[in-house]
Protein backbone atom coordinates (compact mmCIF):
# COMPACT_ATOMS: atom_id res chain seq x y z
CA UNK A 1 0.00 0.00 0.00
CA UNK A 2 1.44 3.34 -1.07
CA UNK A 3 0.65 6.23 1.26
CA UNK A 4 1.27 9.79 0.07
CA UNK A 5 0.44 13.30 1.16
CA UNK A 6 0.75 14.34 -2.48
CA UNK A 7 -1.98 13.89 -5.08
CA UNK A 8 0.31 11.98 -7.42
CA UNK A 9 2.76 9.12 -7.03
CA UNK A 10 5.88 9.35 -9.21
CA UNK A 11 5.99 6.56 -11.79
CA UNK A 12 2.26 5.82 -11.51
CA UNK A 13 -1.00 7.24 -12.74
CA UNK A 14 -4.38 6.97 -11.09
CA UNK A 15 -6.38 4.31 -12.89
CA UNK A 16 -9.44 4.46 -10.64
CA UNK A 17 -10.61 6.74 -7.82
CA UNK A 18 -12.28 4.67 -5.09
CA UNK A 19 -13.30 7.61 -2.92
CA UNK A 20 -12.45 9.14 0.40
CA UNK A 21 -11.22 6.87 3.17
CA UNK A 22 -10.79 7.87 6.77
CA UNK A 23 -9.71 6.53 10.12
CA UNK A 24 -10.14 8.16 13.48
CA UNK A 25 -9.61 7.71 17.17
CA UNK A 26 -10.80 9.65 20.20
CA UNK A 27 -8.46 9.81 23.14
CA UNK A 28 -8.92 11.19 26.63
CA UNK A 29 -6.18 12.70 28.73
CA UNK A 30 -5.07 10.99 31.92
CA UNK A 31 -5.36 12.94 35.20
CA UNK A 32 -1.88 11.92 36.34
CA UNK A 33 -0.39 13.04 33.03
CA UNK A 34 -2.31 16.34 33.28
CA UNK A 35 -0.77 16.99 36.68
CA UNK A 36 2.74 16.33 35.39
CA UNK A 37 2.04 18.44 32.30
CA UNK A 38 0.98 21.38 34.45
CA UNK A 39 4.28 21.12 36.32
CA UNK A 40 6.15 20.95 32.99
CA UNK A 41 4.24 24.03 31.87
CA UNK A 42 5.73 25.96 34.80
CA UNK A 43 9.35 24.98 34.15
CA UNK A 44 9.11 24.59 30.37
CA UNK A 45 10.07 21.80 28.03
CA UNK A 46 8.42 19.02 26.08
CA UNK A 47 5.45 17.21 27.57
CA UNK A 48 6.55 13.75 26.50
CA UNK A 49 3.39 11.96 27.70
CA UNK A 50 1.29 14.07 25.32
CA UNK A 51 3.81 13.67 22.52
CA UNK A 52 3.52 9.90 22.91
CA UNK A 53 -0.29 10.04 23.13
CA UNK A 54 -0.58 12.07 19.92
CA UNK A 55 1.92 9.88 18.07
CA UNK A 56 -0.04 6.76 19.02
CA UNK A 57 -3.29 8.44 17.97
CA UNK A 58 -1.84 9.39 14.57
CA UNK A 59 -0.64 5.83 13.96
CA UNK A 60 -3.96 4.30 14.98
CA UNK A 61 -5.91 6.70 12.76
CA UNK A 62 -3.56 6.02 9.85
CA UNK A 63 -3.84 2.24 10.36
CA UNK A 64 -7.64 2.45 10.35
CA UNK A 65 -7.63 4.56 7.19
CA UNK A 66 -5.32 2.06 5.44
CA UNK A 67 -7.52 -0.83 6.56
CA UNK A 68 -10.56 0.85 4.97
CA UNK A 69 -8.60 1.46 1.73
CA UNK A 70 -7.57 -2.21 1.64
CA UNK A 71 -11.22 -3.24 2.03
CA UNK A 72 -11.94 -1.22 -1.13
CA UNK A 73 -9.07 -2.90 -3.00
CA UNK A 74 -6.93 0.24 -3.22
CA UNK A 75 -3.27 0.24 -4.20
CA UNK A 76 -2.66 3.61 -2.57
CA UNK A 77 -4.09 6.44 -0.53
CA UNK A 78 -3.14 9.87 -1.83
CA UNK A 79 -3.68 13.39 -0.54
CA UNK A 80 -3.50 12.25 3.09
CA UNK A 81 -4.28 14.84 5.74
CA UNK A 82 -4.65 14.81 9.51
CA UNK A 83 -7.19 16.80 11.49
CA UNK A 84 -7.86 17.15 15.19
CA UNK A 85 -10.92 18.37 17.02
CA UNK A 86 -12.00 18.66 20.61
CA UNK A 87 -14.84 16.30 21.46
CA UNK A 88 -15.23 17.35 25.08
CA UNK A 89 -13.02 18.80 27.76
CA UNK A 90 -10.11 16.43 28.14
CA UNK A 91 -10.81 14.37 25.00
CA UNK A 92 -9.83 14.93 21.38
CA UNK A 93 -10.38 13.21 18.05
CA UNK A 94 -7.60 12.64 15.57
CA UNK A 95 -8.76 11.96 12.00
CA UNK A 96 -6.66 10.75 9.06
CA UNK A 97 -8.22 10.96 5.61
CA UNK A 98 -7.26 10.70 1.97
CA UNK A 99 -8.35 9.37 -1.41
CA UNK A 100 -8.19 5.61 -2.06
CA UNK A 101 -7.04 4.86 -5.60
CA UNK A 102 -5.96 2.07 -7.90
CA UNK A 103 -2.69 2.81 -9.67
CA UNK A 104 -0.91 1.65 -12.79
CA UNK A 105 2.74 2.05 -13.72
CA UNK A 106 3.55 4.53 -16.48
Amino acid sequence: MIIATTNEVPGYRVKENLGIVKGNTVRARHFGHDFMASLRNIVGGEITDYTKLLAESREQSLDRMIERAQELGADAVIGIRFMTSSVMQGAAELLAYGTAVKLEKV
